[in-house]
């Protein structure tokens, strides 16, 4: 089974207290980008893989999903999302997507937000996706950047004009790294940015946007601490269909 790190007290309070936590989709400032990607959900059968608070579960809900399903491996994740409603129209389920099974052709959307990289057969699960859903059904995921994951040696280096640069630590060696953020030895699995694409690919996916997020102006003019994005993106999104 993945690590289920988000079931751990001190991880799990440290995660309540982030903006997208709290404010939900609004909060996560690449929600725009991706929401861009999404077609119209109205009618749609839709799988989260990660669903976490379920706040992208209801937001489909409320516009118009037939179904909503979703999957998180932490318990306390799902007992929040289930407290905040509604009591029909989503359901939600314990997986662990590195094991998962869906039905063939049950689907017509599956998204996912910031999951993948937890995931450590990310292969296995997109033949996964790819068979659950019927034909010209979307795949829309974020997964957090391995450019942003390889950074792991101590220290900045500083160009010529002062400014800190991102040391990269071994981009191509994939495989799991371990990061202490919001607890120690949180596990996530490496990528390089071809990997994960051509996953998608041999699974039988048509891929037609990759994004690596990039903050707008005005976001920055409202968080300026999201300035630091314009030196490595911290997040890659993806949109392909069968």
């Amino acid at each position: 089974m993945a690590q289920n790190i988000y079931d751990q007290p001190d991880f799990f309070a440290g995660y309540s207290q982030l903006g997208r936590s709290i404010e939900g989709l609004d909060g996560a400032a690449e929600w725009p980008a991706l929401r861009a990607m999404l077609p119209e959900v109205g009618g749609l059968r839709i799988v989260d893989l990660g669903c976490g608070f379920g706040w992208f579960c209801r937001w489909a809900h409320e516009h118009g999903a037939s179904y909503v399903l979703g999957l998180d491996l932490s318990e306390k994740m799902l007992a929040r999302a289930r407290a905040a409603g509604p009591d029909t129209g989503i359901t939600y389920e314990r997986a662990d997507l590195d094991k998962l099974h869906l039905p063939q052709d049950s689907f017509d959307l599956a998204y996912s937000s910031l999951a993948l990289h937890y995931v450590e057969d990310v292969a296995r699960l997109f033949r996964t996706v790819h068979q659950a859903l019927s034909p010209g059904g979307h795949f829309v995921f974020s997964t957090e950047h391995p450019i942003y994951m390889a950074p792991a040696r101590p220290g900045w280096a500083i160009d010529a004009e002062g400014r800190r640069t991102w040391p990269i630590d071994r981009y191509l060696v994939e495989g799991p790294r371990k990061t202490d953020w919001l607890a120690k030895g949180v596990v996530k699995h490496h990528r390089t940015v071809g990997t994960t694409l051509n996953a998608l690919i041999r699974s039988g996916f048509a891929i037609e946007h990759v994004e690596e997020f990039c903050p707008t102006d005005a976001q920055i003019t409202a968080r300026p601490e999201l300035a630091e994005e314009l030196d490595r993106p911290m997040f890659l999104l993806v949109s392909a269909r069968r």
